[in-house]
C-alpha cells in the first residue's frame, strides 16, 4: 500500500486493517523451491497428536486429491549458549551447516523444543562481537505493530508474543552469555510512525522480530538501508516484502495463486465450484487479492456466478443476497473481515438463501465470529496454522500460550500471536547456530536458508527464506461456536499456478 497525502477515513483504516491481513494468505509469492515431504509430515504429526521419531512414525501427508506427498548444549560457563535441563524428544542433532534448513515440528504431546531449537547445534562463541544492539549482557530485539490507532491493539498479540518467548528463553537459555531485551515500537496503523518506529530499531536493535503492521511500507527503505534482520509475523505490503533483509514466519505473496484450496473444493464438492460467488469491499487492498484468486480459481476449473465489490461503508447487504439467490451462486467467499462477514451471513439467513458453502480465509478465525449465532453455522475457513483448540496434541502451541499468560495474564492467543511467536524461535534458533559469527550480514545470510519452517508444528510449511505462498492448509467448520476439523486434521498440500 502506497502513501497518500491525506489520511483516510477512521471506517477506511479499519477496513483497511482488516483487509491487509487477508492478503497474506489469499495471494502467493514468486520463486522458492519445493516443499520437503519430511517437513509436511512432521507439520501433520503435531497436527494429529503424533511425535515424529528421526523422520519415521509420522502420518503421511496427502495432496488435495488424496494422493501421498511423496542436541547437545553447552554448560553454563560464562559465554555458552545453554538450555538448561532440556534435551531434544528424539535426541536429533542438527550441523548448522549453512545451506537450505528444513525446520519439521515434534508434535504431538511430548515435550516442547528448547529454547534455542530442538536438534540446533549451537556455535562456538569464539570471535563474538558487540554491535549495535548488542552489549556484554544483551541482545535487543525490536518489535514493530500497530498497537494504537482506530483499531486499538489490533496487533498487540504480536507484540506479547514476542515478549513471551523472549522470557521463555530469557528463564532457560543465553546466546554467548547475553538475555533478550525486547524494544517495543508502536506503528500506530499507519506509514508515517511505521517509518519513525523502523529508523527507531535501526538504531537501538541488532534485529526486528514477530513484527505486524497493516501499513508496513513506511519502514522499508529505512530497513533495507540500515541492514537490519527483520522477521516480521506477516508481512502486508509489497514494498516490505521486496526488502532484501526483509522475511516473515508466514511466507508473504504475489504473483502466483497456491491451488490446494480450489482444488480441495473441486475434488470434494465440484458442482458448488461451478457457481461460485465472490464478495469483497471496495479498497484497493482488498480488490487486488479478491481479484487474485478469483483468477487463481478460474485456473484451477472454478466456474464464477457473480462476483461484487461493495463499500466499506454498507450495511445492508440485501441486494447481493438477492444476486446469488437469483444467479444460483452454491459457494459464495466473502474476501473482507470477520465483522463483514457476519453480517453477510445474516443477510442470508434473512433472505431465506442457503448457500451450500460459506467459504472465508483466517481473518473470520476470531471470537466475534464464533459468537455470531446461528447466522453463521456450517462456515468454512481454510488456515495455515494449528488451531487454538487442539493445544492438548501439540507442545509449541501450548509453550506460547503458557508463557503469554505470564507476560499478559488473560491475554488470548491469536494466530498473528503464533507466527510473531515462530519469528522468535526462529531468531534464536538461527542466532544460536551463528555464534561467535553472528551479525546483521550473517543472519540475513541464513534467514535465506530457511525453508519449510513449522516452528515444531506450530503452523504448515512456510518458506521463509524463498518468501514462496504456503501451499499446505486445512479447513474448519463452524459447528455451535466452535471451529472442528472439516475433512480431516492434516494439511492439504499442492502446488501454484501463475497469475502472470
Amino acid at each position: 500500500m502506497t502513501r497518500t497525502s491525506g489520511a483516510p477515513s477512521p471506517a477506511v483504516r479499519k477496513a483497511a486493517v482488516c483487509l491487509l491481513t487477508v492478503c497474506a494468505f489469499a495471494l502467493t509469492a514468486c520463486g522458492g523451491s519445493a516443499l520437503d515431504p519430511k517437513d509436511v509430515a512432521e507439520a501433520n504429526a503435531a497436527v494429529s497428536g503424533q511425535v515424529a521419531q528421526n523422520g519415521s512414525g509420522a502420518p503421511v501427508a496427502t495432496d488435495s486429491s488424496g494422493n501421498p506427498i511423496s542436541t547437545t548444549t553447552t554448560g553454563s560457563q560464562p559465554g555458552s549458549i545453554t538450555s538448561h535441563g532440556q534435551t531434544s524428544p528424539n535426541g536429533a542433532t542438527n550441523t548448522g551447516t549453512p545451506g537450505s534448513t528444513n525446520q519439521g515440528g515434534n508434535g504431538g504431546g511430548g515435550a516442547p523444543a528448547p529454547a534455542t531449537g530442538k536438534g540446533v547445534k549451537v556455535a562456538s562463541c569464539t570471535g563474538f562481537k558487540n554491535s549495535t544492539g548488542i552489549t556484554d549482557a544483551t541482545i535487543s530485539i525490536a518489535n514493530i505493530a500497530d498497537i494504537t490507532g482506530p483499531v486499538p491493539g489490533i496487533f498487540t498479540p504480536a507484540d506479547q508474543a514476542v515478549k513471551a518467548y523472549a522470557q521463555y528463553f530469557n528463564s532457560t537459555s543465553n546466546i554467548c552469555g547475553r538475555k533478550l531485551s525486547v524494544n517495543s515500537y508502536d506503528s500506530q496503523t499507519n506509514t508515517s510512525a511505521d517509518e519513525v518506529a523502523a529508523q527507531k530499531a535501526c538504531e537501538t536493535s541488532f534485529a526486528a522480530v514477530g513484527s505486524m503492521e497493516a501499513f508496513d511500507s513506511g519502514g522499508a527503505s529505512t530497513v533495507e538501508r540500515c541492514g537490519l534482520p527483520e522477521i516480521h509475523a506477516i508481512l502486508t505490503t509489497t514494498e516490505r516484502q521486496n526488502c532484501p533483509n526483509c522475511f516473515a514466519t508466514e511466507a508473504p505473496g504475489g504473483g502466483y495463486f497456491e491451488d490446494s484450496v480450489p482444488d480441495y473444493f473441486t475434488k470434494h464438492a465440484k458442482a458448488a465450484t461451478q457457481h461460485a460467488a465472490m464478495l469483497y469491499p471496495n479498497v484497493a487492498a482488498s480488490v487486488t487479492g479478491a481479484e487474485a484468486q478469483i483468477q487463481g480459481e478460474k485456473l484451477r476449473g472454478w466456474k464464477f456466478a457473480y462476483t461484487s465489490s461493495f463499500d466499506i461503508a454498507e450495511f445492508n447487504y440485501g441486494p447481493y443476497v438477492q444476486k446469488l439467490k437469483s444467479t444460483g451462486a452454491q459457494l459464495v467467499q466473502l474476501y473482507g473481515s470477520s465483522d463483514m462477514a457476519i453480517r453477510m451471513a445474516q443477510a442470508f439467513q434473512a433472505a431465506d438463501y442457503h448457500p451450500a458453502i460459506y467459504l472465508m480465509n483466517a481473518t473470520s478465525y476470531d471470537k466475534e465470529y464464533e459468537a455470531g449465532g446461528s447466522a453463521v453455522e456450517g462456515s468454512i475457513i481454510y488456515v495455515d496454522f494449528t488451531p487454538i483448540a487442539e493445544a492438548a496434541s501439540n507442545p509449541e502451541l501450548r509453550l506460547y500460550m503458557q508463557w503469554l499468560q505470564q507476560v499478559a495474564p488473560g491475554a488470548q492467543p491469536t494466530y498473528f500471536g503464533m507466527y510473531a511467536w515462530s519469528a522468535a524461535r526462529l531468531f534464536v534458533e538461527q542466532a544460536a547456530a551463528l555464534g561467535g559469527q553472528l551479525s546483521r550480514a550473517n543472519l540475513v545470510k541464513r534467514l535465506r536458508t530457511v525453508h519449510g519452517w513449522t516452528a515444531n508444528g506450530l503452523h504448515a510449511p512456510q518458506d521463509v527464506g524463498g518468501k514462496t505462498t504456503p501451499t499446505c492448509w486445512r479447513f474448519l467448520q463452524l459447528h455451535s461456536g466452535t471451529w472442528q476439523p472439516y475433512g480431516g486434521t492434516a494439511y492439504q498440500c499442492g502446488g501454484k499456478v501463475s497469475l502472470k
